[in-house]
């Protein structure tokens, strides 16, 4: 199937309410053109600097998510465009993100990343550090970021109940975030292989890539 075919096939299985994120890391400008065809303006990357020659390039209603790790150092090359940043991990980074937001006189949307999977490798608070988080006063001060929500990656398994839980708890720590942070809305989580159970759980913003793209590829 062609990447229209893809993309028509997904929206056709989201609800209204769930966003897609289509994760174009590592594909070419003309594949993310095709997509864009078809009415996609949403689009992930996870190398800042993969993401800025991109936005050189390509149209400039595009909404650029920054969905991998991210170096404080690197904020201030996609500080002038970036739409969301869905993988903060710590307040540091943070403060940093809201000072290169006010260089460019402009407020950085932001998810928070919840450590939910059993794997060391992933990022992201845990439950004590996101209370923590938010009850520090310093939050309240940094005027040219909004914390929109939560977000979080699941184990790598075929395991469906193990997923299914994992997103279970990042839903009920979204609904604690509410009673510090009323004004959040997004929950994104779920990818790929496993956005259905995410949806179904509560998520609202989904990552998707291979599924619209093919295998990743590099150029």
């Amino acid at each position: 199937m062609s990447i229209k075919d893809n993309l028509i096939h997904i929206k056709k299985n989201l609800e209204n309410h769930v966003t897609l994120v289509a994760v174009s890391k590592t594909k070419p400008n003309e594949m993310i053109q095709e997509a864009y065809g078809t009415g996609q303006r949403i689009f992930g990357e996870n190398k800042v600097q993969e993401m800025v020659a991109k936005w050189e390039k390509l149209p400039k209603d595009i909404q650029w998510h920054m969905i991998g790790h991210l170096q404080r150092n690197k904020v201030k090359y996609m500080a002038e465009f970036v739409s969301l940043i869905h993988g903060v991990d710590s307040f540091r980074l943070l403060k940093e993100i809201d000072k290169q937001a006010k260089k460019h006189d402009r407020t950085i949307s932001c998810l928070l990343q919840i450590h939910i999977a059993e794997e060391d490798t992933k990022f992201g608070f845990d439950e004590k550090e996101l209370n923590d988080l938010l009850q520090n006063p310093e939050l309240h001060e940094l005027k040219n970021i909004e914390i929109k929500g939560l977000m979080g990656m699941a184990t790598f398994t075929t395991d469906k109940e193990q997923v299914r839980r994992e997103f279970k708890k990042l839903k009920t720590l979204f609904e604690k975030t509410k009673t510090f942070l009323p004004s959040i809305s997004i929950l994104s989580m779920g990818m790929s292989g496993d956005y259905e159970i995410a949806i179904a759980e509560g998520g609202n913003m989904v990552r998707i890539g291979s599924s619209i793209f093919g295998e990743r590829n590099t150029y």
